[in-house]
């Protein structure tokens, strides 16, 4: 029997160190004739795209170490999910087809709420027709909402970068005697984990980002006018950090520019920095200014978390090691055993109980007035931002694996 891994949703630092895993631990156990990928995701199934990933692991010196180190998704991507029911059962007879002429024993998907719904529809599947096709998640997404892990995989690294770029942000800001106001927005619909790691950026010298908001607390906007008003008082530059996803009392997004929906079905946001911009500027009368921090954190191996890329590898790992055991429809994941020192177990969870599901930040993560977050929240992010890879350079630029095979 031969296997198949494919990635799926937004790309992270850390998702081609969980590809690098789970095809070391496929070749390591001798027990799949072939590894194969499929390109763009799902998709790639359904379209018959297949790479043969024994195959250019075998060709290119230390593939699996330079691939740890690619940033991005090397098998591509897709966002399509497969209808319920009757709607998905051409979908399905095809996907088994494919599995069918490839010899498939077990596939692998690597990917977030969306593709764990893939993930658990699949197996379902499977165990409808009897096939012995074992099907497991292997998770991933900067936005840390995935239910029943500690944090997913591709979180550590963005949240790095979003601290450093909060720090480098106020640095910036504070050359200037003029009284100023600068809002960083960043990414997170529905939990606001992103946002909260900009707290790692302070400093005993640099209080910034002065306010965090997160989507979990209701957005008062004259709140936070108030608030920004007194640090003005004592300062000459205030940094304000939100998510777009921030909503008012009645759940209404403060970015709400339009009604459009992605395929998913959730809110098309942007702009929730901009808004805020606009209004502060007319109300305090001052220099105010906006930053979006949007997709330039998923794909920075330059200021990517050792600990997130090892955490990756091992997850795609543990997810063979499930398969070769005979079970399916899971998803591996993370069980911190403690913060200081830090040690974690990986383990495995029903796919079931993450598909479509939102972990959001634990309300004592998030100070009482909801403009800033709590120590709990510190104590649970250091850990993940720690280590830094020994990323390859040529001419001065990161020297990333090729990926033409995608274009």
């Amino acid at each position: 029997m031969n296997c198949m891994i494919a990635q799926s949703g937004g790309p992270t630092v850390a998702i081609n160190s969980s590809l690098a895993g789970a095809l070391t631990a496929a070749e390591k156990s001798k027990a799949f004739g072939k590894v194969y990928g499929a390109i763009n995701g799902i998709i790639g199934v359904l379209n018959d795209n297949i790479m043969d990933l024994s195959e250019r692991s075998a060709s290119i010196p230390d593939f699996t170490g330079r691939l740890s180190l690619t940033p991005g998704m090397y098998l591509g991507s897709c966002r399509y999910k497969i209808p319920s029911g009757a709607d998905g059962e051409a979908d399905y007879k095809r996907i088994f087809e494919i599995f069918k002429k490839y010899d498939i024993g077990a596939f692998f998907y690597i990917g977030g709420n969306d593709s764990m719904d893939t993930v658990d529809k699949l197996s379902k599947y499977a165990d409808s027709i009897s096939s012995e096709v074992r099907v497991i998640g292997i998770p991933k997404t900067i936005d840390n909402d995935l239910a029943c892990t500690d944090h997913t995989p591709g979180f550590g690294s963005a949240a790095k970068y979003v601290a450093c770029t909060v720090r480098e942000i106020a640095y910036d800001a504070y050359i200037y005697a003029d009284p100023s106001v600068t809002i960083a927005e960043i990414m997170g619909r529905d939990a606001g984990w992103l946002t909260a790691s900009s707290a790692l950026a302070r400093t005993a010298g640099s209080p910034a980002p002065d306010l965090i908001y997160l989507p979990e607390v209701a957005f008062s906007l004259d709140d936070c006018i108030k608030c920004t008003r007194e640090l003005l008082k004592k300062k000459n530059s205030v940094i304000i950090a939100v998510s777009e996803g921030i909503r008012d009392k009645d759940g209404k997004y403060i970015s709400s520019s339009s009604e459009r929906l992605d395929k998913f079905g959730h809110a098309m946001l942007s702009g929730a920095g901009k808004t805020l911009e606009n209004i502060m500027r007319d109300e305090l009368k001052i220099k105010v200014r906006s930053v979006e921090i949007n997709v330039l954190q998923r794909c920075a191996m330059h200021m990517a978390s050792l600990t997130d890329l090892k955490e990756a590898g091992l997850l795609g790992e543990t997810a063979v090691s499930l398969a070769l055991s005979g079970k399916t429809g899971l998803m591996t994941v993370i069980k911190r055993e403690s913060s200081a020192p830090y040690k974690v177990q990986y383990a495995e969870t029903p796919v079931s109980s993450v598909a479509n599901a939102v972990r959001n930040v634990p309300r004592d993560f998030i100070n009482e007035s909801g403009d800033d977050v709590t120590e709990k929240m510190i104590e649970y992010l250091k850990p993940l931002i720690q280590g830094e890879p020994a990323v390859r350079y040529v001419d001065g630029l990161p020297d990333y694996l090729p990926e033409e095979h995608l274009f």
